[in-house]
């Protein structure tokens, strides 16, 4: 089953997906906000059905304390209203620094500037996040199939 994941920003979404085996995550696509939020959900859930995705993954910005704060709440909000058009689970992760993370490695290769970067950045901030929910998950499954009683 792959798993789609979504970078929420104000201007634009990112949009990552697991291959089917959930070991890599790929960028996929930037879809710019507008004003429209149910026509944009719709978009979003197409991409789901595109994409045969079985869960959706959305990047939580969580201060760096591990708090809630306004972006982070207004991520939640957005997040039940997804559920109620994605037709598949809608879960959240926490997604700290996952735009500088993104952003550092799109530096590193040298070949972008910083317009065609942010054009870029959002996508592979998804990826970033769905890796890391991907790895966690790979992560306690296998611990919890370790000590188990002989």
């Amino acid at each position: 089953m792959r798993v789609l994941a979504l970078d929420l920003g104000a201007r634009r979404i990112g949009v990552a997906v697991s291959d089917s085996d959930q070991r890599v995550a790929t960028p996929v696509t930037v879809v710019p906000r507008h004003a429209d939020r149910p026509r944009l959900h719709r978009e979003l859930a197409e991409l789901v059905t595109e994409w045969e995705a079985g869960q959706v993954v959305v990047g939580l910005p969580i201060d760096l304390e591990g708090r809630i704060g306004p972006a982070a709440s207004s991520v939640l909000q957005e997040c039940e209203e997804l559920s109620g058009v994605m037709g598949v689970p809608v879960v959240t992760h926490d997604e700290r620094l996952t735009t500088r993370i993104a952003d550092r490695a799109l530096r590193e290769r040298g070949d972008m500037d910083g317009r065609d970067r942010r054009k870029v950045v959002d996508m592979v901030a998804a990826s970033v996040i769905l890796q890391d929910w991907l790895d966690r998950n790979r992560a306690s499954s296998s611990s919890g199939s370790e000590g188990g009683e002989p």
